[in-house]
């Protein structure tokens, strides 16, 4: 069974049920019964017309519930818009659904939430650790969107700023390495740059290319992470990077600055460096001052904090991290190689050691492990 011939389908069969006058929720539960009976019927041979074969499976679970349901009547006239057998028209409706997903009167986080469970394939429990939630609160959340959005037809305009969150979400789920959604977000991304003429939309798209063009280099042969002052520059893809610098260059020119554009522009200062000692931190420190004011993150003022420790040294880092939460994420992370910096070697492997039993994935886990036993072995018994 070829499981990722299955999700790359998945999208556009639930568009044409939608598209056809389906509601959301119904048509999303019509086309995991339609995969179901995929996973069943496949292995004895593949159909000629995958995405024909699911769309009449799912559209015919749909109307066996639809007749069920007390609005009889009304929704047995759906009957009539059945296809005539044959191959499915080829079209990508799959930037649409991000759209009908990106609807209005959701929250922006219920609005990505449905979208990655819907449209990008990731699970409940994917979702919620993306989030740092109980995997109960975003299954709720989840089904909260749902009845929302499945009044509203596909050709209702979403907003553009939810769904470039959806998308970077997207990207940096698949960018973990647990599923591999990186590259389809690379692809919508593109779609909506050619269709969409926003300076934020092309800075999205120049920071997945900049980030992108460094993946071969992110792991080493044991799938341990590498991290950026010590990866192989070579392997980096200087052609994925000359495109996001000049899309990026075209998009800084229309002087709109958005928060994707800023994080593209520190991505440019790391890709740019031929050394890790020769990125210009300085600039960073700048481009993260802007990034703090659009978005008053606190994580932006987290890894601000490691490149004030670069720029100005590890002892200015500590005190722009004294001035967070040590509650977030990475916190003690950053702390941990700040002092290390700084040269307090016994503290940095009591914090490594410490944000190891924090971390979010495994990968991110063994690597603070790591720097705690390099550490300890350092200092000797």
């Amino acid at each position: 069974m070829d499981e990722a011939l299955l999700r790359g389908l998945a999208p556009g069969v639930l568009a044409v049920l939608v598209r056809r006058g389906a509601d959301f929720a119904a048509a999303e539960d019509a086309v995991q019964d339609a995969l179901v009976e995929a996973v069943r019927v496949w292995p004895a041979g593949t159909p000629r017309d995958p995405k024909g074969w699911l769309v009449t499976v799912a559209w015919r679970r749909f109307l066996d519930a639809a007749r069920s349901d007390a609005s009889r009547r009304r929704r047995e006239d759906l009957v009539d818009r059945e296809p005539a057998p044959g191959p499915a028209p080829p079209v990508d409706d799959t930037l649409q659904l991000y759209f009908l997903c990106a609807h209005p009167s959701l929250s922006p986080s219920s609005a990505v939430a449905l979208t990655l469970r819907a449209v990008g394939g990731l699970t409940t429990r994917q979702i919620a650790q993306a989030y740092l939630v109980p995997e109960a609160t975003m299954a709720q959340r989840i089904s909260r969107a749902k009845p929302t959005v499945s009044k509203v037809r596909l050709d209702r305009p979403g907003d553009v700023s939810t769904v470039l969150r959806v998308l970077y979400l997207v990207f940096n789920e698949g960018y973990s390495g647990d599923v591999d959604l990186a590259a389809e977000a690379v692809r919508l991304t593109r779609q909506l740059a050619a269709s969409i003429d926003h300076p934020e939309v092309a800075g999205l798209l120049a920071l997945m290319l900049l980030h992108h063009a460094r993946r071969a280099a992110r792991t080493a042969p044991d799938g341990s992470l590498v991290p950026l002052a010590e990866q192989d520059r070579a392997r980096w893809d200087t052609g994925a990077i000359a495109e996001g610098v000049a899309i990026l260059q075209a998009a800084l020119a229309r002087d709109r600055l958005g928060e994707f554009q800023a994080q593209a522009a520190i991505a440019a200062l790391h890709a740019d460096a031929p050394t890790a000692a020769e990125t210009d931190w300085v600039q960073i420190v700048e481009w993260y001052d802007e990034l703090a004011r659009l978005t008053g993150s606190p994580v932006v003022r987290l890894n601000r904090a490691v490149a004030v420790g670069e720029a100005d040294g590890p002892r200015a880092g500590l005190a722009a991290l004294a001035e967070l939460d040590a509650t977030l994420p990475r916190h003690t992370a950053v702390a941990a190689y700040l002092h290390e910096r700084d040269g307090d070697l016994a503290t940095a492997a009591r914090l490594y050691a410490e944000a190891a039993r924090k971390a979010a994935s495994p990968a991110e886990r063994d690597h603070l492990t790591r720097q705690a036993a390099r550490l300890n072995a350092r200092q000797g018994p």
